[in-house]
Parts: C-alpha cells; sequence; structure tokens
C-alpha cells in the first residue's frame, strides 16, 4: 500500500511540475532575457530586409519589439517559412509567432491566438495580358499560393476545381506566374499592391475582384502559455489605446507609403 501512495505522490509532483513548467513561459522568457519571435522574413511591408543594414524590418516586427520592450528582454527574430510557423511554435522553437498568421479554425484548434492586430484581404492577381477579369474566371485554371497560407486554403474554397500549387514564399509564387507556370497567383492585397508597382513597367498585373476572403491576423502563441497570452493581450490592447498600434500602420502602411492604406479595423478578440 505504501509503494501505491508514493507512486500516486511521485506522479502528482511530476504532473504539477509539468503543468507549471507549461504555464510559465512568460517568466522563462523574462528569466533568459530575450523573445524570440517567428516572422517569415520575405514580406514587405510586415517582416522584410532593409536595404541598406539587411536588419529585418516591418509591421510584424514593430509589434513584436513593443512586446519584448515591454518585458524588458532583448529581441530575437527567427526566420521561417510560411508551412512552418505553427510547427516551429509547437516545437518551442519560438515563443511566439508574428507572421501575416490568419486566423482559421483549424490553426486556432492547434495553437492559441492573440487578439486580432491587422487584417488583410486575401486576392488573385493575373498577368494584365491573360484576359481573366474576375475571380470566378480562374476556375479549373492553375494557381499559386504560399505552401501553408491562407490564400492557398482561400483558393481551395472560393475556387474547388482550380489547381492550387504551392512556393515556400511569396517571391516564388509569384515568379511561377510571371513565368507562365500558372494562371493566376493568390496572396494578400496588400502583397499584391507591391508586386504590382514592381512590375507596372514591365509585366503588368491586374488585381481582380472579388476578395476571395477577409483575414484577421493574431500573434500565435501555444495554448497552455495562459499567462504569456493575457500578457500579449495587455500589451496589444495598451497599444490600441495609446495610438501606438495606428502609429505604426501608418508608418508601414498608411498614406505616405507606397500602400497608402487606410486603417479600417482596431486591437480587439478574434470572433471565430
Amino acid at each position: 500500500m505504501f509503494k501505491v501512495n508514493k507512486a500516486a505522490v511521485v506522479a502528482t509532483a511530476l504532473l504539477a511540475i509539468s503543468l507549471f513548467a507549461a504555464a510559465d513561459q512568460l517568466t522563462d522568457i523574462k528569466q533568459k532575457g530575450t523573445l524570440i519571435c517567428g516572422t517569415l522574413g520575405t514580406a514587405e511591408p510586415f517582416s522584410f530586409p532593409n536595404p541598406s543594414t539587411r536588419e529585418v524590418q516591418g509591421y510584424d516586427v514593430d509589434f513584436c519589439k513593443a512586446i519584448a520592450k515591454s518585458l524588458g528582454v532583448k529581441l530575437e527574430l527567427k526566420l521561417i517559412s510560411v508551412a512552418a510557423r505553427i510547427p516551429e511554435l509547437q516545437q518551442n522553437r519560438v515563443d511566439v509567432i508574428a507572421a501575416n498568421l490568419g486566423w482559421t479554425p483549424e490553426r486556432a484548434e492547434q495553437i492559441a491566438y492573440s487578439d486580432s492586430y491587422y487584417a488583410s484581404l486575401q486576392k488573385l492577381a493575373v498577368k494584365h495580358t491573360s484576359g481573366f477579369k474576375s475571380v470566378p474566371d480562374l476556375a479549373g485554371k492553375r494557381i499559386s499560393a504560399p505552401k501553408g497560407s491562407t490564400s492557398e486554403l482561400a483558393v481551395r474554397k472560393v475556387l474547388p476545381t482550380a489547381s492550387t500549387i504551392t512556393f515556400q514564399d511569396p517571391p516564388a509564387a509569384f515568379l511561377a506566374m510571371e513565368q507562365g507556370k500558372v494562371d493566376g497567383f493568390a496572396v494578400s492585397e496588400i502583397m499584391l499592391v507591391k508586386f504590382k508597382q514592381q512590375t507596372e513597367a514591365s509585366a503588368p498585373i491586374d488585381i481582380l475582384e472579388p476578395p476571395l476572403m477577409k483575414e484577421i491576423w493574431g500573434i500565435g502563441m501555444r495554448k497552455e502559455e495562459t499567462g504569456l497570452i493575457k500578457y500579449v493581450n495587455g500589451v496589444l490592447d495598451g497599444m490600441e489605446k495609446s495610438g501606438e498600434a495606428s502609429r505604426i500602420f501608418e508608418k508601414w502602411l498608411g498614406s505616405n507609403t507606397a500602400y497608402k492604406l487606410q486603417r479600417g479595423f482596431k486591437i480587439e478578440p478574434i470572433k471565430g
């Protein structure tokens, strides 16, 4: 009887230690003095290299910086692919993800999302010479998208008869369309605006309507990190109230940028 009780005590203690460790990621970050934020590094203006310094910068990066600053720790950016975002988080290789991470029910079963900090329209683009005028024209055609992205999911949902060809990152998916390997290219509207500007003189593209979907972005965290989730949401709420979130939007996406977008959203809980 004594052995059984002893085993039960040990099992209970181990469980308690495990639960404490899982729920204490916030303390761990403070103790190690570094917040590891997973981001894409290839998605202008959200996370991309500065042409002069090669330092990764952008909208997502500024939110990572704000969280790290509030914690009083250094920020370490880890560049990851679209498809690797959730695996990197689940395998404890990053603390948080700020990497164009659109909310979907499937992803929300695997990870926790912060409150939304960006809203993105997913759209299709084609070569100007293609003759395609609207999204339904791409039914049954070949469409490229970043692997594991919401854009890929949107194409499969809106155009189920199309063949979706995936690539590791948006530039590679765009190049496939430019080279005639696919008929269309799906990604966020903001990225399509940039691609359109870059190719207008040599190989113009058209951005088609209607949008495939509206995508709400959140910062990804592990579900058991209850303390970190609460903390990050508190930082985001403070950024909204202070105007810092709006200033970051204007800096990277607003009227004085190439995108000239207006901020038609606010930071708030994601309604799944």
